[in-house]
């Protein structure tokens, strides 16, 4: 057994991680709303949230693509249920949510207790999320098959080369984010937490409708 990785393991898999996190699907939007509206950390701590998310999604794939889709198909009904149910909330929470710009403090005055909170908040959002799971093991799967993960330390080196992109990209998202928010007023802060908060609430009632109607047998 190599104790080596495939060198080509790493830069690929840190490709798919920033792919991964493109503002594609509900949980990321939302964390770049928290970045709009919370700065740097709000944003980052979410990320984080995020990038567990993934890192424990991508881990599952090395474990076994096909245990980890027979088990989210076993338990899709559960899965989507909480999914359903959690962006639902998020989404209502953040319709109805005061808007508010938190200004940029002293590094001495931050309260990093203030933006914990959102970690374990986005981690459960994101794997419970069935259309995160199933593009964090498709991806995976993807960039497995294309550059020959055939060891477990090729597998885990590919986890945490996404997990490294997934990083990369919130850190440069959040610090870019950071610069131009203040620009941003109260109406149109507004108007932005209002349209992603009827995005999570949308697919939140889609995830929770589709599992109703095939539990009626409608579909």
């Amino acid at each position: 057994m190599s104790y080596i990785p495939n060198p080509f393991i790493i830069p690929v898999g840190v490709i798919a991680g920033i792919l991964l996190s493109m503002p594609f699907g509900p949980v990321n939007l939302l964390g770049l709303q928290r970045a709009v509206e919370r700065g740097f950390f709000g944003g980052m701590a979410a990320g984080l949230g995020i990038m567990l998310g993934d890192g424990l999604i991508a881990l599952g794939a090395a474990l076994g693509v096909q245990s980890i889709s027979g088990a989210l198909r076993d338990y899709r009904t559960l899965v989507q249920l909480v999914g359903g149910l959690a962006l639902l909330i998020a989404g209502l929470r953040l319709y109805y949510a005061p808007v508010t710009i938190s200004t940029e403090v002293a590094a001495d005055k931050i309260r990093y207790r203030d933006y914990i909170g959102e970690v374990p908040q986005m981690f459960l959002l994101t794997i419970t999320n069935p259309g995160a799971v199933l593009s964090g093991v498709a991806i995976y799967g993807g960039v497995s098959t294309f550059v020959e993960v055939e060891s477990h330390v090729d597998a885990l080196t590919m986890v945490a080369a996404l997990m490294g992109g997934s990083f990369l990209y919130w850190f440069f998202a959040c610090e870019w984010i950071s610069r131009v928010r203040h620009q941003l007023d109260s109406v149109k802060l507004g108007r932005i937490n209002r349209i992603a908060g009827l995005i999570l609430i949308a697919f939140g009632g889609i995830l929770i409708g589709e599992m109703a109607m095939k539990r009626l047998r409608f579909w």
